[in-house]
């Protein structure tokens, strides 16, 4: 079993931290985490009131080990904090923007406080927010992010931040990057993309076969899906996606998309319905090369922890004994 700050934190048997995946980590995939000695985390999105209070009564009701959620930060208000509050998360993540405004409630309520940042700065705005953990997520990483890599960003931050536990996340989908993760200093990972094709996850069947089949290279950061649903991005984010028939034909021509945008809108509404991936988007980080299956979450969780015990036993084969 690896021990790190975060396992010690919550009382984990694995340290891995569900993403926080708007329509991807309801409560179901968030229990599965949790049930299986990781943490996980429902993706609050941009606080949808209804949506929040269906996922959170599910995922209180199908664990009984530590479980959090996750929101983002620019899209919500207190009430939005408050209604979360109420049904007793162990850990609350903000993610894009000044998380200072909602710190001291959160705080207050016994809540560990994660804050998810994309570079130094803003790692060190976290550390004197209050915060009790924080994720460096670089540039591979699906959904919006910023441009730091994420092998130099995780040192970086775990020595501006310290004693301050930091996971890593962007680009890490197998035990390999949960290795290499701790060995840059990290306590811990925060994966998305891999749970995406996992059985609990709340996305479409044929999402996640479409994750499978695509590549590295076939993901891009763009802004083109969030004008098309209407929302005001700070223009710092872009998110990285699978690209599609929507993509590129936008891509690039974002002003145009602009000036179509009410026709454009209802054609992606319907394509959403439809589950027509040719143009709905499908949020993916550049690890979608490590995908070749749906599984369910557990047995993610135990095989990826596993990996990176594996891993890090037989780096100390790496080190060769000083000749006599």
């Amino acid at each position: 079993m690896i021990a790190t700050a975060l396992t010690e934190m919550f009382d984990l048997l694995h340290p891995i931290v569900l993403a926080p995946m708007g329509s991807v980590s309801g409560g179901e995939l968030a229990a599965a985490v949790s049930n299986a000695g990781a943490l996980g985390l429902v993706g609050g999105g941009y606080g949808d009131h209804g949506w929040l209070r269906t996922e959170l009564d599910r995922v209180r009701d199908r664990t009984q080990r530590p479980w959090g959620i996750g929101l983002i930060t620019w899209s919500i208000d207190q009430d939005t904090i408050d209604i979360a509050l109420a049904y007793s998360p162990a850990a609350f993540m903000l993610s894009f923007g000044d998380p200072r405004p909602y710190a001291p409630s959160i705080k207050a309520a016994g809540c560990k406080l994660i804050i998810q940042v994309q570079d130094v700065e803003d790692a060190r705005l976290a550390k004197h927010a209050g915060a009790d953990i924080i994720v460096a997520q670089g540039s591979e990483a699906g959904g919006h992010g910023c441009s730091r890599a994420t092998l130099p960003l995780v040192p970086a931050v775990v020595d501006a931040v310290a004693p301050i536990p930091v996971l890593a996340a962007g680009g890490i989908a197998d035990g390999r990057g949960l290795a290499a993760a701790l060995m840059l200093g990290a306590d811990g990972v925060l994966m998305g993309t891999r749970f995406c094709a996992s059985v609990e996850a709340m996305c479409k069947e044929a999402s996640k076969q479409r994750l499978i089949a695509s590549r590295a290279n076939d993901t891009a950061r763009t802004r083109v899906f969030d004008i098309v649903r209407g929302l005001s991005w700070p223009s710092e984010y872009t998110g990285r996606a699978i690209r599609n028939s929507f993509f590129e034909r936008w891509e690039h021509r974002e002003g145009d998309l602009t000036v179509a945008l009410v026709m454009e809108r209802e054609k992606y509404r319907a394509a959403v319905r439809a589950g027509d991936y040719d143009t709905a988007v499908i949020w993916a980080g550049e690890a979608v090369d490590l995908i070749d299956r749906v599984e369910s979450a557990g047995t993610l969780v135990e095989q990826i922890s596993a990996d990176a015990e594996s891993q890090l036993r037989g780096a100390a084969d790496l080190i060769a004994s000083p000749s006599r």
